[in-house]
């Protein structure tokens, strides 16, 4: 049986194509990719991510234990500010990515993949029990629903919605004084919401965690006050192609345990000067010779049907990897995608071809993100 979140109601009174999403019924799409797509793009979009897996860990010991096993350094973080982090096995491969938060000292709260919670949970407790009595590890998942709201267009109207200052470590005066990878504690409806400044779409936006009933009520009320904005609510679909034209890593696509975050273009996150913490030896042995494949972004430069994940990616007659996430890209239509390649054909510009229903019709290697927003 497909589990569903809080807001399950509200997506079939709106109409929207519910699909199996990880074991979840989600709605891939309310009217179509490209409107919701271009919504958020443009104005606003909403996004129902209660699916999603939330982790506390507090303690004395929660800072040094989460240096161990996130690549990013943690140590960096004040009261009130988060950062983009992975968690990696020996072998230097992907457990899953994730944004670590400190809420206060000796406090932090992790966000982590909805495909990938019993197996995070359970990795992050075999590792804790290395650090007896210093910290508390929890999965807080059926605690919180969660809500995005993505656009150039949200910050007209969303501290009408959560109004106020907020009651937490960061201090803010409104939600939109919050800056990029801050979160803060606010009230809305007299009940406690968690609300960040990110997203996973390549727009300025906000995400807000809280109980059932409060994101239930934050879900009608933002669609209320945002319509005038041009807000729509969206879906997985337009999810996928936002993250896909911005070069977003998905797990299980562009992210897996058999592939590094060198290899797939996020080791800025990775501190190999914080000390030791779990994967680090692989890693810089990595930086430091390098590695023998590398995911590219790529645009289609003959017209096709859109590139999609497994499709075989050939350069020169030779088939050399394959396509991890593609589709047509709204903002730009054109086909995109990206996928992994040996290194000596990383290079932007370098001619390749994508194999589709049985025929390879011309690409390109571009630079990441493949869609930049006019200055």
């Amino acid at each position: 049986m497909l589990k569903r979140t809080s807001l399950f109601e509200a997506h079939q009174q709106l109409g929207a194509k519910l699909v199996d999403f990880g074991g979840w019924e989600m709605p891939v799409q309310y009217t179509s990719i490209t409107d919701e797509h271009l919504a958020v793009r443009n104005a606003a979009g909403i996004f129902d991510i209660s699916h999603m897996g939330e982790v506390t860990v507090s303690g004395a010991g929660a800072e040094r234990f989460l240096n161990s096993v996130l690549t990013n350094d943690i140590r960096k973080l004040a009261p009130g500010e988060g950062q983009y982090t992975l968690m990696c096995h020996e072998r230097g491969g992907v457990i899953d990515d994730l944004y670590a938060y400190k809420l206060s000292d000796g406090v932090y709260f992790l966000i982590i993949n909805a495909s990938r919670i019993a197996a995070d949970v359970a990795w992050l407790q075999a590792q804790a029990a290395k650090f007896p009595g210093e910290l508390k590890l929890t999965d807080a998942s059926h605690n919180y629903a969660a809500i995005a709201v993505q656009g150039p267009r949200v910050k007209e109207f969303i501290n009408a919605v959560i109004p106020g200052a907020s009651v937490s470590a960061m201090r803010v005066n409104a939600v939109t004084d919050l800056k990029k990878n801050q979160i803060g504690g606010f009230k809305f409806e007299n009940q406690s919401v968690l609300v960040s400044r990110t997203g996973y779409t390549g727009e300025d936006g906000f995400e807000v965690l809280g109980s059932d009933e409060s994101i239930l009520h934050l879900w009608d009320q933002i669609i209320v006050a945002g319509q005038p904005f041009g807000l729509k609510p969206a879906g997985l679909g337009a999810r996928d192609t936002l993250r896909t034209e911005v070069c977003y890593p998905l797990y299980g696509h562009e992210l897996d345990e058999n592939t590094t975050p060198i290899e797939a273009g996020v080791g800025f996150f990775v501190a190999l000067d914080k000390g030791e913490f779990i994967g680090r030896s692989v890693l810089a042995a990595q930086k430091a010779s390098g590695v023998n494949k590398k995911l590219v972004a790529f645009k289609m430069t003959d017209k096709s049907a859109p590139p999609r994940p497994h499709y075989p990616i050939w350069v020169n007659g030779a088939n050399v990897g394959q396509v991890v996430s593609g589709t047509q890209s709204p903002s730009l239509n054109v086909g995109i995608g990206m996928g992994y390649v040996p290194t000596e054909f990383a290079k932007a510009d370098t001619k390749i071809e994508i194999e589709i229903r049985g025929r390879r019709f011309a690409a390109q290697v571009v630079p990441k993100p493949i869609y930049r927003k006019a200055p």
